[in-house]
């Protein structure tokens, strides 16, 4: 596995990350469909086996159970891996609000620090304000994280983010189907020193080429609620991207990677994964 470095974190990241909204389950909804739990741990393990030090969460995945497994699953090795996690994905980011989530994730990780915390898709006169980032700047003072950014979606949010000087990350969307990011944002992220991470590589799945127009999802998963021309549009260019894999001896999610880590100023593409199948996949 190889390792980029973080932007001005100097953090050296393995280059895929494990992406941990996956394995929150779906008792809840707004998932990735049904898990196993006993799975979700192995996959874990697996990816640390094959030298992914990178793990991506948030409390709302599964109201806190992403957290909990990777929590328990890394405990013996939390001195070799970066744990990233993120609040107020119920849009409240007030002072009282952050340092409560803080704790809570704390204990449900199983660690006496968070590596980065990142704020959970804010609006946009939030991200601008330096004001929102002073909760950060004194959980990082005392020790409970050591670096922070945001987790947003469109690219005029990360210039915002880069724009207010705080962050030290953001984590923007970026695959084959979404490169808005490329003409305004990624320059101006590594002019910056701002480490970027990429979400969403393999665009909710599509880009794995395993989905056709007429796929269907349980409910709770997030793709049973898209609108059916998005399924088949994006199914259709999934299709494209096996047939191209394949005659460079690479699967979909392989290739699909590739495209998002060809460029050098992303640093890691986090990638979800709740099965040891996926992890050997996009790792190996």
């Amino acid at each position: 596995m190889n390792h980029r470095t973080l932007g001005r974190t100097g953090l050296s990241v393995s280059e895929i990350g494990f992406g941990a909204w996956a394995i929150g389950g779906n008792a809840f909804g707004n998932s990735y469909g049904p898990t196993d739990d006993a799975e979700s741990t192995h996959a874990i393990r697996r990816a640390f086996e094959l030298g992914c030090n990178f793990f991506d969460t948030a409390d709302v995945y599964g109201h806190g159970h992403s957290e909990s497994l990777l929590g328990a699953a890394l405990h013996d090795v939390r001195d070799e891996v970066i744990i990233a996690t993120k609040a107020g994905g119920g849009g409240d980011f007030t002072p009282g609000y952050l340092r409560m989530a803080v704790e809570r994730s704390l204990e449900r990780l199983r660690t006496d620090h968070i590596d980065l915390l990142q704020l959970h898709n804010p609006p946009m006169n939030l991200i601008a304000a330096p004001a929102t980032y002073e909760p950060l700047e004194e959980l990082k003072r005392e020790g409970l994280i050591r670096f922070y950014g945001v987790s947003v979606h469109p690219p005029e949010e990360g210039v915002a983010a880069v724009q207010a000087t705080r962050p030290d990350t953001v984590q923007i969307v970026y695959n084959l189907a979404r490169r808005d990011a490329e003409d305004t944002f990624l320059p101006t992220a590594q002019a910056a020193n701002v480490g970027v991470i990429a979400r969403e590589p393999l665009a909710n799945g599509f880009l794995a080429g395993r989905y056709d127009a007429g796929s269907t999802w349980e409910r709770g998963d997030i793709r049973s609620r898209m609108p059916r021309p998005y399924v088949a549009q994006m199914s259709a260019l999934g299709q494209r991207v096996r047939e191209v894999a394949a005659e460079s001896g690479l699967t979909a999610p392989q290739l699909a990677l590739k495209f998002v880590l060809d460029r050098p100023e992303i640093a890691c593409a986090i990638v979800g994964m709740k099965t040891v199948q996926q992890v050997e996949e996009n790792l190996n």
